[in-house]
């Protein structure tokens, strides 16, 4: 049975929310693509093509940031797009910053899995927590 879009969704919030990066992986399309704007001081931002490389990012994501708070707060889905709208609040591990946002992701679903997700966030407040030094 093929998942609905909404449904394949929060089955990946739900395995991101547990840092379970192959449960996440299982819902990727092999020709997933993921889209996190943001310059290169934010260690995920990037351009991902291809499962393995979603594996990077995902991996990426979780050993980069302490998540304290990743709440979708609305999921819209309109034929095979979703929209998630939601808020966050990390620290960067490297520096100790702080990462407090609201997000916007949209998604494409093809085949009961993602095909495409982009992330839309205050990157100016990710750059700064990544960009901070650790207080001595």
């Amino acid at each position: 049975m093929t998942l609905k879009p909404i449904d394949v969704t929060k089955a990946v919030f739900t395995a991101f929310g547990a840092g379970d990066v192959d449960a996440i992986l299982a819902l990727m399309h092999d020709e997933v693509r993921i889209e996190f704007y943001g310059p290169s001081v934010i260690p995920y931002a990037g351009f991902y093509a291809g499962v393995e490389e979603a594996r990077r990012f995902f991996e990426t994501v979780l050993a980069s940031v302490d998540i304290h708070q990743f709440d979708a707060e609305e999921f819209i889905c309109e034929a095979d797009k979703v929209v998630v709208t939601g808020h966050l609040n990390l620290t960067a591990r490297a520096t100790g910053g702080r990462i407090d946002s609201d997000f916007v992701h949209v998604i494409t679903v093809a085949d009961g899995k993602w095909l495409r997700f982009r992330d839309f966030m205050n990157t100016a407040v990710a750059v700064a927590a990544f960009s901070t030094q650790k207080a001595a």
